[in-house]
């Protein structure tokens, strides 16, 4: 089948930009990918961070696995897994009662598959932006999005006025390409006009999300009265959940390490206090200590790290699915796909399905 387009811009490296950039590459379009961070993945990033003692310690500080039940996202899981890229984390996970500061339940074995990428969960990411006929460029944020009604073509501004190029079709899996939360944040308005797509601006112009804030830990012992590596908190108001980072398929770590998840309620109750914006220093410090005390509340025994530091998640968790039947938003006349797991389902596999479809709809119309 001849495609009506040739070259597609593909903006955000997260996992379903990844999967949309490396479906159409696959079917012969030339696609390149624009990426405002240093790397790829989005909530499926992994951090590198360097200790005070000049210890190289990695946290996966977004999404700490993914299950997946569909068979067409299977099918990729599959490749992944077949490729090195992708294992399955079994290790004992269960619930922790803050009220009865006690566990209350274990997952029983087989309760539900945990996949997790090797060796850093953005790696699938950074294997699909590098496969043939995707380009991909890191540091680079859109500024603007502008259709040329003459030439039926796109034409992308970076944030510093830079013309980025001409695309004959648009793949945004970043919300907020046209987020107006984005001038709250940034001084700036989202990239995307929505008076080019009005048909969208209804679904899109206040996409509820749940914030969250995560804490980093690395120890020098293992946490071995912890009789868990991956536990949800029940009745408590600032952790939700405690993962053991360095348990999982091949992490090399000296001592141990931590990912700590906020509840939706103590992040929105901070960010009321402090703003959209960046968050400072002295709110991260605050942050990580209450995270700290809560986690070492639960009575094991659990000591000062010798790493910490807090990172914020403003609006990386959607709180509604968009487009559950079509899996993404598109604009044929403008070859505009709008995609992410705020599309579907909030979750690795939702994102998944959702890049699937944006770029079906661009080698299929």
């Amino acid at each position: 089948m001849n495609n009506l387009v040739s070259k597609v811009a593909v903006i955000g490296s997260g996992i379903s930009g990844a999967v949309c950039a490396s479906s159409l590459a696959k079917n012969g379009i030339s696609v390149t990918v624009f990426e405002s961070a240093r790397g790829p993945g989005g909530r499926m990033s992994q951090r590198r961070e360097i200790s005070e003692d000049g210890r190289e310690v990695y946290f996966d500080h977004g999404a700490p696995f993914f299950s997946v039940s569909d068979t067409a996202a299977l099918g990729y899981i599959n490749e992944w897994k077949t490729k090195g890229l992708v294992a399955e984390w079994k290790e004992n996970f269960g619930s922790f009662d803050r009220n009865l500061n006690q566990f209350t339940d274990f997952e029983k074995e087989g309760f539900e598959t945990k996949y997790v990428c090797l060796p850093g969960m953005n790696s699938v990411c950074r294997a699909l932006c590098l496969e043939p006929g995707v380009e991909s460029k890191f540091g680079v944020g859109i500024g603007r999005l502008e259709w040329l009604e003459d030439d039926k073509l796109w034409s992308l501004i970076g944030l510093d006025g830079q013309n980025l190029g001409q695309f004959e079709g648009i793949v945004a899996s970043d919300k907020n390409i046209v987020n107006p939360r984005v001038l709250a944040v940034t001084g700036r308005p989202p990239p995307l006009d929505l008076n080019l797509v009005p048909e969208f601006a209804l679904k899109l112009q206040e996409i509820p999300v749940k914030p969250c804030f995560v804490l980093m830990l690395a120890f020098r012992q293992p946490l071995s009265l912890v009789p868990a590596k991956g536990f949800a908190f029940k009745n408590s108001k600032v952790l939700s959940w405690a993962f053991c980072d360095s348990s999982k398929p091949g992490r090399s770590a000296t001592g141990e390490s931590w990912v700590l998840h906020s509840t939706s309620e103590y992040a929105e109750d901070i960010i009321a206090q402090t703003g959209l914006q960046k968050p400072s220093n002295a709110t991260l410090t605050k942050v990580a200590e209450d995270l700290l005390q809560e986690f070492q509340s639960t009575g094991f025994n659990i000591p000062q790290p010798f790493f910490m530091k807090a990172h914020r998640w403003g609006s990386a968790f959607p709180a509604a699915s968009i487009a559950k039947e079509d899996k993404c938003l598109w604009d044929k006349n403008k070859r505009l796909a709008i995609c992410g797991d705020f599309c579907v389902s909030p979750n690795v596999e939702g994102a998944v399905l959702s890049g699937m479809a944006a770029a079906s709809k661009l080698t299929q119309f």
